[in-house]
């Protein structure tokens, strides 16, 4: 998916990204306006970390609710906010923990999205600042002046705060990240659905919705894809009217918008609302190519709301800062930093055999011209990939979630990794709930097929926090 990453309501909550979040983003913004708060508040950050010579600076918007806090040494909790505008602390289970903990939650936008880009134009040479190690810094900083602001605002000097960090999805790897770059900083992290391996062509993730889906569900969106690519290659135009994608003028975008379309139901933990329209349809006959333009227009790009233009690479072009711009930054971290390519597997594939290897580098060359290029070696070596090496970071993943084979599946004593199972466990389900689309900020279980299994990975989830901020609290120290 485009991760959708995710649009001004709110990110797989923030993407959380996240931007529009299909697959090409990794979260969505919600369309509920349920937010801990909203309030924005901003702070000078560095441009540019890692020069000794230039020392600008921009705005950079952030969020803080004190309603729960101890004062004055309850926890801070930092929820980290992904590949989209961050509009506010959404009202997730991060406010449950915050409550039962006694703390703070504060929530910086990710440079460049929303309201926080160091430059009016958005323009290839102007994005070389936007990377997930500047992010990491901007964390860091941010970490440090908020805590010397608490300090002067209870009046005194060199205490800290015992901190904890949260994200999901993209975020949920910053989150992993700012652990292990950053330990003296923070007590531990929560890293849900992480997406820590960068992967050049993503294979088990189509292999993975083709699992979720079941062998039924599985059939008819395959013959669904054949179909269309039969009537595509006769009267295009006709078949992208039907999906209201008429804009797409690029065949291989329309192509990414139907895959994305069916990743967006098991990633967000609503399989139903896909397969049981299309099996049913199969079943009396009825045509498919129409049962699934249903689901396209009123599902996808209705109740989710994502936007065609995502997959139009005319709008990723495009470098006005004006508006949401997700879908061009998440593209450009995608182009040179993670890839996460989801191309088709060499059989029994889920999407059309043209979303391929050449198709990205194709688009990473035509929306930001020649060169770039996604050095994924280069970031699994600076972060380990699943081989991260830090300490006390807590790693969850939806069973059902495609992007969990990016993620650290495997468990140690000093980083656990829990899987939720269940048929609606997607993505973030641990702080968000299910079903997730539109995401619904309260991280309310009820609705999951098997809350109890949600139930008891917050449980563990409690427990590794209570433990590591009191091993910061004995130490009086801000992480251990």
């Amino acid at each position: 998916m485009r991760l959708v990453l995710i649009l001004t309501t709110f990110s797989l909550l923030c993407l959380a990204s996240n931007g529009a979040i299909t697959s090409r983003l990794l979260q969505r913004n919600s369309h509920s306006s349920n937010f801990l708060t909203t309030d924005e508040l901003w702070f000078n950050q560095t441009v540019d970390h890692f020069s000794p010579l230039d020392h600008s600076k921009f705005p950079q918007r952030y969020y803080e609710f004190t309603d729960y806090f101890r004062l004055p040494d309850g926890p801070i909790f930092l929820k980290i906010c992904g590949e989209a505008s961050c509009d506010g602390i959404p009202n997730d289970y991060i406010s449950v923990l915050a409550k039962k903990f006694g703390a703070a939650v504060v929530s910086l936008e990710h440079r460049y999205y929303g309201k926080s880009s160091p430059f009016r134009s958005l323009r290839t040479e102007n994005l070389k600042y936007l990377s997930s190690k500047q992010a990491l810094f901007d964390l860091a900083v941010f970490r440090q002046y908020y805590q010397e602001s608490l300090n002067v605002k209870v009046n005194r000097s060199n205490v800290e705060n015992p901190w904890f960090v949260f994200g999901v999805s993209y975020a949920g790897a910053l989150s992993a990240w700012f652990r292990l770059k950053f330990p003296h900083l923070t007590c531990g992290s929560l890293a849900s659905s992480a997406v820590v391996l960068a992967i050049y062509n993503f294979t088990e993730f189509d292999r993975q919705i083709g699992e979720s889906a079941g062998a039924e569900c599985k059939a008819v969106l395959q013959e669904v894809n054949g179909l269309v690519e039969q009537r595509l290659a006769v009267d295009g135009n006709a078949v992208k009217s039907l999906f209201g994608a008429a804009s797409l003028k690029i065949d291989a975008d329309f192509l990414y918008l139907l895959a994305d379309a069916a990743v967006t139901a098991f990633q967000y933990g609503n399989p139903d609302m896909l397969c049981s329209p299309l099996v049913q349809a199969k079943k009396d006959g009825e045509d498919l190519e129409n049962a699934y333009a249903t689901y396209v227009k009123e599902y996808y790009l209705g109740t989710f709301g994502v936007s065609i233009e995502t997959y139009n690479q005319q709008h990723l072009k495009r470098t006005n800062s004006a508006g949401d711009t997700s879908d061009r930054l998440w593209w450009f971290q995608v182009c040179t930093e993670v890839a996460f390519f989801q191309v088709a597997p060499s059989d029994d594939s889920m999407r059309s055999s043209e979303i391929n290897t050449k198709y990205h580098l194709d688009l990473c060359k035509n929306v930001f011209g020649n060169g770039i290029y996604p050095d994924v070696d280069a970031t699994n070596i600076y972060y380990g990939g699943t081989k991260i090496a830090g300490s006390k970071i807590i790693f969850t993943n939806g069973s059902q979630d495609p992007w969990r084979h990016a993620s650290k599946l495997t468990s140690t004593p000093d980083m656990p990794s829990f899987l939720i199972s269940c048929h609606n466990c997607g993505h973030g389900t641990d702080l968000r709930g299910c079903p997730q689309s539109p995401l619904s900020p309260e991280g309310d279980a009820k609705n999951c097929s098997s809350p109890d299994a949600v139930h008891k990975v917050r449980q563990q989830i409690i427990e590794h926090i209570d433990l590591w901020l009191s091993q910061c609290q004995a130490t009086g120290r801000s992480y251990m």
